[in-house]
């Protein structure tokens, strides 16, 4: 019965920390989807570096995907721009070939 060595309390979560958090946003793109009403969905994608103007990708991402977004200031999680539907592999694949980003900088997120 002494060899039995799981019974020490481990938590998941200590190694990262409240910077791991900020840093974990701030190294890679996360390209989410998120429900509306309906049929309805909402692309948001978060975390582009500050080489990238966030207002210059915004107008390539609607004239290149025909559809509508905006950019979103969150005092949290920074600038997010929000595409009208399911546009992720779009903005993944733009994203590798045009903006040189590597892909393992990049989460894909959603159902």
């Amino acid at each position: 019965m002494s060899g039995i060595q799981n019974l020490q309390s481990y938590d998941p979560f200590a190694d990262l920390g409240d910077s791991g958090d900020t840093g974990d946003q701030q190294t890679y793109i996360h390209i989410r989807i998120q429900q509306r009403n309906g049929r309805k969905t909402l692309t948001t994608i978060q975390g582009l570096p500050a080489t990238f103007d966030q207002k210059r990708m915004l107008k390539i991402f609607k004239k290149d995907f025909a559809c509508n977004g905006t950019l979103v200031d969150d005092p949290e999680l920074g600038s997010v721009i929000q595409l009208q539907g399911d546009q992720r592999t779009k903005v993944l694949n733009l994203l590798i070939e045009e903006g040189g980003i590597d892909k393992k900088m990049i989460k894909l997120h959603g159902f």
